[in-house]
């Protein structure tokens, strides 16, 4: 019996796009409606997350008042609080995040508006509140608390450190009116704004001019949604992209530092960590076993400067002081600054005697010359990829 022949179809073609003259303004539309979509959803969960932490200041608070008087009862109770939930929840609810959640609880208070709904204010001495209408002695319940506080966590950090409540007070209305970054509510408290202000001639022109942002002080939708504090408040990893050059640079260092048999072994790649009240991040960290020491690698795809030398130094007095296990020695750095013609590798040695440090520390740790070597040639490398298709 002869079988049927199958017939044989093309496949499709590809549907061809017709040109079209309005299309730029169309996807130019749709990436807009995508951004502001993000950013609202960044903003919807800072309004929770901000509402949640001062409600966990005022139950600390009122716990420590109604409960045991005993001294050295509330740094106990943070302790023994930020451990379990630090287990349950991630990193952002150790003893040091709830303190700060206490100050935040301690700091503002809630207070009603005319049309019934509630909010924030920074509270100032007993002497100075406001008279006609109390602050409330209830919070409103979570619905009522979201509303209340217009700006981002991140905000209230940088408040916090505001001593003067004044001043504090005037920084977040002008943060609210001018709709301030993070970035200008940090470099206006940097350079004293308040201060200033209050002995210009000109306060109306200064005000105007202040609430004008500069290049730096513009944050971009993905950063607000990378937000440290988001993230920990979702306990979600940092992620990076893989394309970034600097990224790339990072990992393969890493890599290639593991595999070079000298000692080292992975701590963290892109670590997070708070001083005062920004945020940093250490592109690696490794531990040398020879050295009984932690290293910090940082690079920078651009000129060495007398800043990058600085901001290590930063970073080895925090690891001294936070990231360092008894019996250990103390931290050292590796600054690496790749141009598009040169590398430049310094060491850091922290608090290391120099002597000490070129006859211990150097000896073990690979050659300049030898890292400069790998980063030209990893450099060059990614730079030569081809792109992949699709991509622009």
């Amino acid at each position: 019996m002869t079988r049927p022949k199958k017939t044989r179809h093309p496949a499709p073609k590809p549907a061809v796009v017709p040109a079209d003259a309005g299309y730029d303004a169309f996807r130019t539309g749709i990436a807009e409606l995508l951004d502001q979509a993000r950013a609202a959803a960044a903003r919807a969960v800072n309004a929770v997350l901000t509402a949640a932490y001062w409600e966990v200041g005022r139950r600390l608070v009122e716990h420590e008042q109604h409960g045991q008087t005993r001294a050295g009862y509330g740094d106990a109770l943070l302790a023994r609080l930020g451990t379990d939930l630090s287990r349950t929840f991630g990193r952002g609810f150790s003893a040091r995040g709830l303190r700060k959640m206490r100050a935040f609880y301690l700091d503002w208070e809630i207070w009603p508006t005319p049309s019934a709904k509630f909010a924030a204010r920074v509270r100032l001495p007993v002497a100075e509140q406001p008279s006609g209408v109390p602050a409330v002695p209830t919070p409103p319940g979570m619905a009522g608390l979201i509303d209340a506080f217009p700006l981002p966590w991140s905000h209230y950090v940088r408040l916090m450190s505001v001593e003067d409540p004044h001043a504090r007070a005037f920084y977040e209305e002008e943060a609210v009116r001018g709709g301030w970054s993070v970035r200008q509510l940090d470099r206006q408290i940097a350079t004293q704004f308040y201060e200033r202000l209050a002995h210009s001639r000109d306060k109306a022109g200064m005000l105007r001019r202040g609430r004008e942002p500069k290049p730096g002080d513009v944050v971009a939708v993905t950063d607000a949604v990378r937000d440290p504090y988001l993230l920990e408040f979702l306990d979600l990893k940092d992620e990076y992209a893989e394309t970034d050059l600097e990224d790339a640079l990072v990992k393969h260092l890493e890599q290639f530092l593991l595999e070079l048999g000298n000692g080292f072994a992975f701590v963290a790649r892109q670590k997070r960590i708070l001083i005062d009240t920004v945020w940093y991040k250490m592109d690696l960290l490794l531990f040398h076993r020879r050295l009984k020491a932690l290293v910090v690698l940082d690079l920078k795809v651009g000129k060495f400067t007398h800043a990058d030398a600085g901001q290590m130094n930063l970073y080895l007095n925090y690891a001294r002081e936070h990231l360092t296990e008894p019996g250990e020695n103390d931290p050292i750095g590796i600054i690496l600054c790749s141009e598009k013609s040169d590398t430049v590798v310094k060491y850091a040695m922290g608090g290391i005697n120099a002597q000490v440090f070129a006859s211990r520390y150097l000896t073990a740790l690979p050659p300049a010359e030898e890292l400069r070597r790998e980063v030209e040639r990893t450099r060059q490398a990614l730079a030569a990829r081809p792109t992949p298709a699709g991509e622009n």
